[in-house]
């Protein structure tokens, strides 16, 4: 069962259902509502819940300071609750979030799951949104051997040249009915589309709130 700010049809998170530990706490996941970036954990009790679904931001509480805290209040890095779902147990949240600046970590990074045994690297994401990442880092930061490079530096006329090819063999793979071949050829649109978009300097996640608007 979840909670959605977008929608209400679906039932609103029961509160005095939610399976607290003997402190009153629940654990609280916080995920990127739109490309599943896991953002940050923290712990909620009932009343911290409960601002978090009056408010439609998130609310925790500070195990150290024992107080109430609201997410981004002097950073400015709120989080917009899209949905809240609670496990099978009823003993741990999930909220998807629009995230505000991009940021969540106090340290300034956008996950505060980014470190990878001593490596910062950033947090993974849906694989469209991982792949259209390397794209945009080889538009900054261009390598001669790179393919994405190639098609970057020949602009319109060489992305879009190969998005018309690339939709043609789609189509064909469709009436051929070859699986195989259907997959193969939409992950080529899908990365040639993407290059586009990184070439236009459109954000991705631009595309998933559109996404997001049609599918309510």
């Amino acid at each position: 069962m979840f909670f959605s700010a977008s929608n209400s049809q679906h039932q609103v998170i029961p509160i005095d259902q939610i399976r607290y530990d003997d402190r009153g706490l629940v654990p609280a996941i916080v995920q990127d509502y739109l490309d599943g970036t896991v953002l940050m954990m923290a712990w909620m009790n009932r009343e911290s819940l409960q601002k978090t679904l009056e408010t439609k931001e998130t609310w925790f509480w500070s195990r150290s300071r024992e107080e109430l805290w609201h997410k981004g209040e002097t950073s400015g890095h709120i989080q917009k609750v899209q949905s809240i779902r609670y496990d099978c147990d009823s003993d741990a949240l999930l909220i998807g979030v629009e995230q505000v600046g991009e940021i969540a970590c106090h340290t300034g990074e956008r996950s505060c799951f980014h470190q990878v045994e001593g490596n910062i690297t950033p947090p993974p994401a849906d694989t469209l949104s991982q792949v259209f990442a390397v794209i945009c880092d080889r538009r900054d930061q261009p390598q001669e051997s790179s393919y994405t490079c190639k098609l970057l530096a020949g602009g319109d006329n060489k992305i879009l040249k190969k998005i018309g090819e690339e939709s043609a063999e789609v189509v064909m793979a469709f009436k051929d009915d070859d699986h195989d071949a259907i997959a193969s050829e939409v992950a080529d649109l899908f990365y040639h589309t993407l290059v586009a978009l990184a070439h236009h300097q459109v954000d991705l996640k631009s595309v998933y709130r559109k996404l997001q608007e049609r599918r309510r």
